[in-house]
């Protein structure tokens, strides 16, 4: 089986470390410096167990997506694409995937916000498109990918259909690299419940400069951000997705109480002065929002604020 990785950064190289223990052929999709530095030096994966794993660039194929057209062997050779980029890159990787797979393969989408699958199934058809989701903890730094969290990779069909030929493959070899997956039978559910807990932890994390377990501490911040869930739930519910059976204060708290010592991803973006995904989380909620007549004003305040630190870092 011949997987790609598109967008080899912090959950990026998780995958690409922990599939390279299988036989899966491992196509690795990055761009400029950090592409060039997978070609020469391979990959560096802090494992969350404390060891140090360095995986040869001779394991797997690297491209960098700004160098031009594909090599023509990789056209069309690939059974499985897993698409890691940030949300920005969406439309150009959804291209990307498109020229890599096989005509039976499959594409997911494990990126933070939403409309990321809508975007490859507009591409590759919703028969080659699946909907996913990671709780895996990752950061990239300049000595390697730091695997700081265990988690899973949910994966599904929006018609809610049974995995068969490359997604059946591709659940295979997921479990054989240890990365916990599961077959979602409502993957749009899914999907939104990660938004959901993106949009309360991300945003007010990252305005704050805190740590996830800061919510459970501070009162102020745990009210912004159980508030911003709130909403998101609720546009959810109009859009047609039904998570009032699902305890929102109790998740919230379970997930943040979990992962206490993480920086979350935003977070690390505005540390180091990169875009953020607010538009793909509290943007989007916003939007879809006022399409179904859902005030969410907390999210538009959040999402306010966030885009306000990143034009001010822009600045200096």
């Amino acid at each position: 089986m011949r997987t790609a990785i598109l967008g080899v950064g912090s959950i990026g190289g998780v995958l690409l470390g922990a599939l390279s223990d299988t036989d899966v052929e491992l196509v690795a999709v990055a761009r400029g410096e950090n592409s060039r530095m997978l070609a020469q030096a391979g990959l560096v994966l802090h494992t969350p167990e404390g060891s140090i794993e360095v995986i040869p660039p001779e394991r797997f194929v690297t491209v960098d997506s700004e160098a031009g057209p594909l090599p023509a062997d990789l056209r069309g050779s690939c059974d499985a694409v897993l698409i890691c980029g940030k949300a920005d890159t969406t439309p150009i990787l959804a291209q990307i995937a498109e020229e890599l797979l096989n005509e039976g393969g499959v594409a997911a989408s494990l990126q933070n916000g939403m409309g990321h699958a809508e975007t490859l199934a507009h591409r590759l058809g919703r028969s080659r498109t699946l909907g996913g989701t990671t709780t895996h903890g990752a950061w990239r730094g300049e000595t390697g990918t730091h695997w700081v969290g265990r988690g899973n990779i949910r994966l599904g069909r929006f018609d809610n259909s049974l995995p068969e030929g490359a997604a059946a493959m591709l659940m295979a070899k997921l479990d054989e690299a240890r990365l916990d997956p599961e077959w979602s039978d409502n993957i749009q559910r899914t999907i939104w419940t990660k938004i959901l807990l993106n949009v309360a932890i991300n945003p007010v994390c990252s305005i704050a400069g805190v740590r996830n377990g800061a919510l459970l501490e501070v009162p102020e911040l745990w009210e912004q951000a159980y508030s911003a869930m709130q909403e998101a739930a609720a546009v959810a519910g109009a859009s047609g997705t039904d998570l009032s059976d699902i305890d929102l204060e109790g998740t919230l708290r379970t997930v943040a109480g979990a992962t206490a010592q993480n920086r979350c991803s935003m977070l690390q973006d505005v540390m180091a002065g990169r875009q953020t995904e607010i538009d793909e989380l509290c943007g989007a909620v916003v939007s879809l929002g006022e399409s179904v007549g859902i005030p969410t004003p907390r999210n538009a305040m959040l999402h306010a604020l966030v885009r306000g630190i990143h034009i001010s870092s822009s600045l200096e």
